[in-house]
């Protein structure tokens, strides 16, 4: 496993994401994966999975502080009681008196952002969220939230893979030391089916996801956090640490068609 230092926290580069991972399933990925070696792991109030998380974590005998635990407030859940009173409820579910990170899960105009923002620190003023963060914000928001609120944001989770273009959003975080979470890294299985990938990736005995998951962890601010439900990907996506690329390689991948975003839910605002 190897580490990203925002703001002097080390972070695990790789994760799990458990986004649709429900029930028995999800307690079976989460216990396979931090036999593996996982130790960082995403959730969110939305996927309605923190109580498996939760019971997965508890019998796993891993020292809670080993664990980096992100959940994500939904976007309804904005008002300034209802953040308190929700991050409550996963905390109880999550069976943990803390989470590492908690986020914003979706920026929502018809909430007062500074508000929401402020009950966020009362929880890590509290010990009840350790670092606090937002989700799917643009640099615009994000300029927002962290220049003029002057919020001390941590982490900005968003859709980024080899196909879409986020590089003003990365540069803005690398000079203010944010994380930058990358969810969606393998284009939900877009990767796996460019040939360009493949053809990089089998010069170094790998496959066209892990170069991906490569090239994303190579840049500065930048941790991953991939879905994965079998064995045999959750070991694929974790077996990355044995190879760097090339400096003509992850050249080739930023050359890539960068035009692909996944992920624009209706309810959205359209903040760019």
């Amino acid at each position: 496993m190897q580490y990203k230092n925002i703001q002097g926290l080390d972070v695990p580069e790789i994760g799990l994401g458990t986004y649709k991972l429900h029930d028995r399933e999800c307690e079976r990925v989460l216990r396979t994966a931090l036999d593996i070696g996982y130790r960082h792991i995403d959730t969110a109030q939305m996927y309605k999975n923190e109580r498996e998380i939760g019971r997965a974590l508890s019998v796993s005998n891993i020292p809670r502080e080993d664990i980096f635990l992100t959940t994500k407030i939904w976007h309804t859940n904005l008002d300034a009681d209802d953040v308190l009173q929700s991050t409550e409820q996963s905390l109880r579910n999550l069976d943990t008196p803390y989470v590492d990170l908690l986020l914003i899960h979706w920026p929502n105009d018809q909430y007062d952002l500074r508000a929401t923002i402020e009950s966020m620190l009362v929880l890590r003023d509290q010990g009840k969220a350790m670092n606090i963060g937002v989700s799917n914000f643009p640099l615009s928001l994000l300029q927002k939230v962290n220049d003029e609120i002057r919020a001390p944001i941590f982490c900005d989770q968003v859709e980024f893979h080899p196909f879409i273009d986020q590089l003003d959003l990365l540069d803005y975080a690398i000079e203010n030391d944010i994380m930058l979470t990358a969810y969606a890294p393998l284009a939900k299985g877009k990767v796996d089916k460019n040939e360009e990938l493949w053809e990089i990736a089998r010069s170094y005995d790998k496959t066209a996801a892990q170069v991906a998951l490569r090239w994303l962890i190579e840049q500065e601010n930048v941790v991953a956090i991939p879905k994965a439900s079998s064995e045999e990907h959750l070991r694929n996506n974790f077996d990355i640490f044995d190879f760097y690329l090339e400096d003509e390689d992850f050249e080739r991948i930023d050359q890539l068609d960068k035009n692909l975003r996944l992920v624009n839910p209706s309810f959205a605002p359209e903040w760019e």
